[in-house]
């Protein structure tokens, strides 16, 4: 679909109460299994951000804020309302930051190992500098189990160029200032629907105390922590992560 001239793909599946899923820097989500069991709860609607899974980034996207507006627009166009919004990661960043802005659309935030603040000193390295460490060291700080990573050497040529382009695409998006707004806490007092927090146990790209202090940032969130999970607890324990989503909306696993 077309929105604000540019062409965008939209991943939609499922029926029920609609659920925005904004992916995180690694890609679109609609390949996982976590993607396919929402599916089955859930009417998904799952964009891939400009720059993302193949797609050229607009020359005039350079920050969160052009996905944020982006995606109000969406809301408008698909008139889209009572919506789960669910972010991952710089997904999750974007989420809150549209949340903040407006949330007449939304019923409930979910934000999964989310970045978007600064929690400590100037000096100080809240979030793991993903563009100044080999892939073997992202492996250890990204999973429990560093042996579920891609292993990128196995991988295509069509592949690989995919994912040296989402980097690409990850950091024009969130390089200046890194991975965070400055003006965002003081902005989170406007977030009045519930919100939740979602954080794998051993992600050590933003660690737990990261998450538990951004948790702290809004009034009345609440979080869960999912055990052997790193920064991606959708994939390493899918189950455990679409159970924690339906106990937050109020509905039964099945299992």
């Amino acid at each position: 679909m077309q929105l604000q001239g540019i062409e965008i793909d939209v991943a939609r599946r499922g029926t029920g109460q609609p659920m925005l899923l904004l992916h995180g820097g690694g890609g679109p989500a609609g390949k996982q299994p976590f993607f396919d069991q929402l599916t089955q709860h859930f009417d998904v609607i799952a964009p891939t951000h400009p720059g993302f899974g193949g797609r050229k980034i607009p020359d005039h996207f350079d920050r969160i804020d052009d996905l944020v507006f982006l995606y109000l627009d969406l809301l408008e166009e698909l008139d889209l309302r009572d919506v789960i919004l669910l972010g991952f990661s710089m997904g999750g960043w974007t989420a809150a930051e549209l949340a903040t802005m407006t949330t007449e659309r939304l019923s409930r935030l979910i934000l999964v190992s989310s970045v978007g603040v600064k929690i400590g000193g100037r000096e100080d390295r809240d979030i793991a500098d993903v563009f100044a460490i080999s892939s073997e060291q992202l492996a250890e700080i990204m999973y429990h189990d560093p042996s579920l990573a891609v292993d990128v050497t196995k991988l295509p040529d069509e592949q690989l160029q995919i994912i040296a382009a989402n980097r690409i695409a990850l950091g024009v998006y969130t390089w200046e200032p890194y991975m965070h707004n400055p003006k965002l806490p003081g902005r989170l007092h406007r977030i009045k629907i519930p919100t939740h927090f979602v954080w794998g146990a051993s992600d050590g790209l933003v660690t737990l105390d990261y998450g538990r202090a951004f948790c702290a940032m809004i009034s009345g969130a609440t979080m869960t922590v999912i055990e052997r999970a790193g920064h991606s607890p959708q994939i390493e324990q899918a189950e455990q992560f679409v159970d924690a989503v339906l106990a937050l909306t109020g509905k039964e696993s099945g299992r």
